[in-house]
């Protein structure tokens, strides 16, 4: 079955960075587009970056544009979301999640993701 953990996050001071890192396992991850979402408290989860299969392309949310960056190391089966610049409005959940989609369609929308972690917290101190 699809499993997928993500760990890295943490406290961080606002204007900190934080290093996301999302281990997959349960199916063939070089198949899928994968991609990182997020749900503060009291809001809806949503979309934040994605990445193709190849990790050629990807896509941002304008809230993190210029800031985030996604990767992938297909050899390890590890999907990756380095933050910078970090504001106390990125504070959230974070969830690694496999698109049910083969390509990316931007904008991007969590409803593209069918599969996520448990999540890892990612708190912004202002």
């Amino acid at each position: 079955q699809v499993q997928l953990v993500e760990s890295g996050g943490g406290l961080v001071q606002a204007g900190g960075s934080l290093r996301l890192s999302c281990a997959a396992s349960g199916f063939t991850f070089v198949g899928y587009v994968m991609g990182w979402l997020r749900q503060a408290p009291g809001k809806e989860r949503e979309f934040v970056a994605t990445i193709t299969q190849s990790g050629v392309n990807t896509d941002y949310s304008d809230s993190v544009k210029g800031r985030f960056t996604v990767s992938r190391d297909n050899a390890k089966n590890t999907v990756y979301l380095q933050m910078n610049n970090l504001k106390p409005e990125d504070t959230a959940v974070y969830y690694c999640a496999r698109s049910r989609l083969g390509y990316i369609r931007s904008p991007g929308s969590a409803i593209d993701f069918t599969s996520w972690g448990q999540g890892t917290q990612v708190t912004v101190s202002s």
